[in-house]
C-alpha cells in the first residue's frame, strides 16, 4: 500500500510540475548558487534512504508490489491551460517540406505523368520547363551517338551530330568524348577524327576539348595519377596528328615529361616510381605522334632521339622502361610505320579546311564547366533558328525544309491539323515505295536464311514460310544466284536449293530460265571465279532437267555474236555437262529432233562459215565429238566453183576504131620488144611471133646489154614490169585486160580475137 501511494504521489507531482513549467524555469533562474548547493545536499541525503528502504524489503513484499503494478490504473491525461498551448504553438511551428519539381532536380529522371508531359512539351519555347526537356533530350542524343561511333559509320554519326544543336551542347559533347576515350583507349584515333571533322565547322568545339584535356593532364600530374595522364596525353597526340592541335603543345608535353625523368634530386622510392611513370608516358606519347612530328619538325626529333639515348645510358630507370625507349628508337629509324599518324579511312578533312589551335601547357586555360549544366536561355528560339541556318549551309539542306522544321517546332497544333487534312485527302491513293526498302529487307532475309540453314530442306522450308509476295520470285532467284557467285568455290548447296524451287512451282522454273538468258547476255560483267560458280549452278539445273533446254535458243555460236566472255561461259557449261552426263548422252540430247530449233544457234547448219566456227570451237575445248554431224554435213556439200566473167564484144564503129588504135599500139610495143631481142627479124614476123610463139630472150645477153647500154632499159617495157615473158595465153590475156583498163575501154576489140 505504501508503494502504491508513493506512485500516486509521483504522478501527482508530475502533473503539477507540467502545469507550472514556465514558472519553474523562472524559479530556477532566480535561485542563487547557495540555494542550488543546498538542494543538492538534500537530494544526496535522501538517496541513501531510498536505497536502504529497498534493501529492507522482503521477497513477499516485492511480489505483492509487482502484482499491484500490473493492475495499476492508467495515468490521467495531461491537461494544459490555454496559455501554455498557445506558447507551445508559437515555439514549435509545423514545417512542411517543399515538393521539388522533377524537372528542377539534377538527375531529371523522375516519372512525369503523360498529361503533364504533354503540357510541358506544348509550353512556349521561352519557358524553363520546355528548355530543360530539350536539354535532357540533347544530352541523351549526344551521348548515344558518341558511344556508337567507329571507323565504318563515322560519316553517318557526323551527319547525325550536325542535326543536334552542338553550339549549345558543346560542353556535353566534349565531356562525353573524354569519358568515352578514357574508357576505350583503342578508339582514340576514331574520336580524334570525329573532333577533326566537327572542328572544321565549329572551331570552338576543338578549342574547348583541347583546353579540357590539358587541364586534365595537369590534374593527373599533380595527383600522380598515371591513368588520367595516359588517356589525356594520348588524346592530345591524336589531335596533333589530325592538325586540330599545334605540334608545339606536343613538344611541350614531351619536354615536360623528359624533365621529370632527368630530375634526380629525389632518391626515394616515390621519386623512382614517378620517374618511371613519366618515362612510360613519354614513350607512349612519342609512339602515337612520332610520325607526325618527324614530318613537321625533323630536326627537333633528332634532338629528342639523342636525349633518349642519354637517358638510357645515364638515367636511373628500370630495365623495362629502358627497353621501351630502345623500342621507340628502333621505330623512329623505321619511320613509325607500325603506328601511322592518320589511317586512310580517317583522313576526312582537307588541308585547306583544317583549323589548328595553339594552347600552352603552363598558361591559364578556361575549361568552361558551366556549359555542362542547364542554363535558361531567354533567346532560345532565336538561337535555334540561327543554328538551323548554319546547319543548312553545312549539310546543304533546303530552306523550305528548315522552315517546315521551324514551323513544326513552334506550332505543333497547326502541323497536326495539316497532317490530319493531308491524311484525309490521301485516303484513296496508293503509296508507291520508290526506295525499295521492302525489297532490300526481303533480300537481307533471304541471305540470312541461306547462311543460317544447315540443310537444303531447312532453307527451303524457312524461305517458303516467309510468305513471298507476288512478283518477288525473280528476286529470290537472283539472290540465290548472287549468294552462289560470292563463294570462293562452287557449293552444290545453292544448286540444290534452286533445283528444289524449280520443282515446287513452275513460276520459279520460268524465273530461272529468264535468269539464265540474262546471265549469258551479261556474262562480261562477271570475273572468272563468279562466272564459274554461276555456270556450274546452271549446268546442274540442265543436267537434272530442272529448267528446259529450250533456253539454248539465246546462244548464237558464230563469229559475229560470240565474245571472249561468252565463249568461256559456254566452255565451262558444256564441260560441266559432259562431266555429269558423258559425251554420248550429251550428243544424243543435242541431236534430239524435237529440240532442233533450240540448238540451231549452237550447231549451225545454214551457213558453212558458222558451221566451221562451231566445229573449231568445240574441237578447241576438247569436245570435238559433238560436231560429227556438222563435219559430215560439210563433206557432203559441193565445193564452190570459180565463176569467170564473160568477155563482152561490141561491133560498133567506135569499137572498130578503138580496136584498130589499140592493135596499132600493141604492134608497136611488140615490135619494140622484138627488136631489142633480135634485130634480124622484121616488123611483120616480130608481130606474128609475139602473137603465136615468141622466142625467149637470152638472159645473159640481155643482162650484158643492160649493163652496156642503160638507156635501153626504158625501151624494154612489158605489162609485167620487165619480167621475162614466156608464152602463156593467160598472161597475154592479163596484159590485154590491163591495157584496156588503162585506156577506159574494157573488153573492146583486142588482139586476143586474132589469137582465138
Amino acid at each position: 500500500m505504501f508503494r502504491i501511494h508513493y506512485d500516486d504521489d509521483r504522478s501527482a507531482d508530475r502533473n503539477t510540475r507540467n502545469d507550472r513549467g514556465p514558472a519553474r524555469k523562472r524559479f530556477k533562474k532566480d535561485k542563487t548558487c547557495s540555494d542550488r548547493s543546498a538542494d543538492c545536499d538534500i537530494r544526496d541525503d535522501r538517496r541513501p534512504a531510498r536505497k536502504q528502504f529497498k534493501k529492507d524489503k522482503t521477497c513477499s513484499d516485492r511480489s505483492t508490489e509487482r502484482n499491484t503494478r500490473n493492475y495499476r490504473r492508467p495515468a490521467p491525461k495531461r491537461s494544459r491551460p490555454d496559455e501554455s498551448a498557445k506558447n507551445d504553438k508559437i515555439a514549435a511551428p509545423v514545417i512542411k517540406k517543399p515538393v521539388a519539381d522533377p524537372l528542377q532536380t539534377q538527375t531529371c529522371g523522375a516519372y512525369i505523368p503523360p498529361a503533364k508531359l504533354s503540357l510541358m512539351k506544348g509550353a512556349p519555347c521561352s519557358s524553363s520547363a520546355f528548355q530543360r526537356l530539350a536539354w535532357e533530350a540533347l544530352k541523351k542524343s549526344i551521348n548515344g551517338l558518341v558511344n556508337k561511333v567507329n571507323v565504318s559509320n563515322i560519316g553517318v554519326i557526323v551527319r547525325q551530330l550536325h542535326m543536334e544543336n552542338m553550339v549549345r551542347g558543346r560542353g556535353i559533347l566534349c565531356r562525353s568524348l573524354m569519358q568515352a576515350q578514357s574508357i576505350s583507349l583503342t578508339f582514340t584515333h576514331v574520336y580524334a577524327a570525329l573532333v577533326a571533322v566537327l572542328n572544321s565547322k565549329f572551331p570552338q568545339i576543338g578549342l574547348l576539348l583541347l583546353n579540357r584535356l590539358i587541364i586534365q593532364f595537369r590534374r593527373g600530374i599533380r595527383r600522380n595519377d598515371k591513368s588520367i595522364c595516359l588517356s589525356s596525353s594520348r588524346f592530345i597526340a591524336h589531335l596533333v596528328n589530325q592538325q586540330v592541335a599545334h605540334e608545339l603543345i606536343a613538344l611541350e608535353i614531351f619536354y615536360f615529361l623528359r624533365g621529370k625523368v632527368e630530375d634526380l634530386t629525389d632518391d626515394s622510392e616515390v621519386g623512382d616510381k614517378s620517374r618511371n611513370s613519366c618515362a612510360e608516358l613519354a614513350a607512349a606519347f612519342l609512339r602515337e605522334c612520332g610520325q607526325k612530328l618527324q614530318k613537321l619538325c625533323p630536326r627537333t626529333m633528332v634532338q629528342i632521339f639523342n636525349s633518349l639515348k642519354n637517358i638510357i645510358k645515364k638515367g636511373k630507370l628500370e630495365e623495362r622502361v629502358k627497353y621501351m625507349f630502345e623500342a621507340i628508337l628502333i621505330e623512329g629509324k623505321n619511320g613509325f610505320k607500325d603506328n601511322p599518324a592518320v589511317l586512310v579511312e580517317l583522313d576526312l578533312v582537307e588541308k585547306y579546311d583544317q583549323i589548328t589551335h595553339v594552347a600552352e601547357l603552363v598558361g591559364k586555360l578556361d575549361s568552361e564547366n558551366i556549359l555542362n549544366v542547364f542554363k535558361h536561355d531567354p533567346e532560345f528560339k532565336v538561337n535555334v533558328g540561327r543554328y538551323m541556318e548554319m546547319r543548312a549551309s553545312i549539310l546543304g539542306e533546303s530552306s523550305a525544309g528548315e522552315d517546315g522544321e521551324n514551323g513544326s517546332e513552334s506550332s505543333g497544333a497547326d502541323s497536326n491539323d495539316e497532317e490530319e487534312s493531308e491524311d484525309k485527302e490521301n485516303v484513296g491513293q496508293d503509296i508507291l515505295d520508290q526506295t525499295e526498302s521492302n525489297m532490300l529487307a526481303f533480300r537481307r532475309t533471304i541471305y540470312l536464311t541461306l547462311r543460317s540453314s544447315l540443310t537444303v530442306d531447312e532453307a527451303t522450308h524457312k524461305i517458303l514460310k516467309g510468305n513471298i509476295k507476288l512478283g518477288w520470285e525473280m528476286e529470290l532467284g537472283n539472290m540465290i544466284l548472287d549468294c552462289c557467285a560470292q563463294e570462293r568455290t562452287f557449293m552444290k548447296f545453292f544448286a540444290l536449293i534452286a533445283q528444289r524451287f524449280c520443282g515446287i512451282n513452275r513460276v520459279y522454273r520460268d524465273c530461272f530460265q529468264e535468269i539464265f538468258k540474262t546471265a549469258y547476255k551479261t556474262c562480261h560483267r562477271l570475273d572468272t571465279d563468279k562466272m564459274r560458280n554461276v555456270v556450274r549452278l546452271f549446268a546442274h539445273l540442265f543436267v537434272t532437267d530442272a529448267i528446259s533446254w529450250e533456253v539454248f535458243s539465246v546462244v548464237l555460236l558464230n563469229k559475229d555474236n560470240t565474245t571472249i566472255s561468252s565463249s568461256v561461259f559456254l566452255k565451262i557449261l558444256f564441260q560441266e555437262m559432259v562431266e555429269f552426263l558423258g559425251l554420248s548422252k550429251l550428243n544424243d540430247r543435242l541431236r534430239d529432233p524435237t529440240m532442233s530449233c533450240a540448238f540451231e544457234g549452237i550447231l549451225p547448219r545454214n551457213n558453212p562459215h558458222n558451221t566451221r566456227f562451231a566445229i573449231n570451237f568445240f574441237t578447241s575445248i576438247g569436245l570435238g565429238g559433238l560436231t560429227n554431224g556438222l563435219q559430215e554435213l560439210l563433206r557432203k556439200q559441193p565445193k564452190p566453183t570459180a565463176i569467170v566473167a564473160p568477155v563482152i564484144q561490141k561491133v560498133d564503129g567506135e569499137d572498130s576504131s578503138s580496136s584498130s588504135s589499140e592493135r596499132s599500139s600493141y604492134n608497136n610495143e611488140s615490135s619494140i620488144s622484138s627488136s631489142g631481142d633480135s634485130s634480124s627479124s622484121d616488123d611483120d614476123s616480130s608481130s606474128g611471133a609475139s602473137a603465136s610463139a615468141p622466142a625467149l630472150p637470152d638472159r645473159q645477153g640481155s643482162n650484158a646489154r643492160r649493163r652496156r647500154d642503160p638507156s635501153q632499159r626504158t625501151l624494154r617495157y612489158s605489162p609485167l614490169r620487165g619480167r621475162s615473158l614466156r608464152y602463156s595465153p593467160l598472161r597475154v590475156r592479163y596484159s590485154a585486160i590491163r591495157r584496156a583498163v588503162l585506156n577506159d575501154s574494157l573488153f573492146t576489140a583486142s588482139p586476143l580475137r586474132s589469137q582465138r
